[in-house]
């Protein structure tokens, strides 16, 4: 399954692909979403850091939340990011 989000800029989109998907290891480092304002999310990592990534939107950020659940909870994996300006194409078994 295939999702893209829309981040705020280039900046935050290459962000947000580094923090979800390590390609050479098949690691996903984000373990949890804490909060959700406006367009911002608030995610746990790995190493028990938080970082925050800016959406275009509300709705956008809300979109990747719903996705990345199922990631989170381990009934998913991740397979692919692909980042093209300020949107990540995220790709899901």
């Amino acid at each position: 399954m295939k999702k893209s989000v829309t981040c705020e800029d280039e900046y935050e989109a290459r962000k947000l692909a580094s923090l979800i998907y390590i390609k050479d290891n098949n690691e996903t480092f984000i373990t949890g979403i804490l909060e959700i304002i406006e367009n911002e999310i608030v995610v746990s990592l790995k190493d028990k850091s938080a970082h925050s990534i800016l959406f275009r939107d509300k709705t956008e950020a809300e979109s990747f939340a719903d996705f990345i659940q199922s990631v989170i909870e381990k009934t998913s994996g991740l397979v692919d990011t692909k980042v093209t300006k300020n949107i990540v194409e995220i790709t899901k078994e």
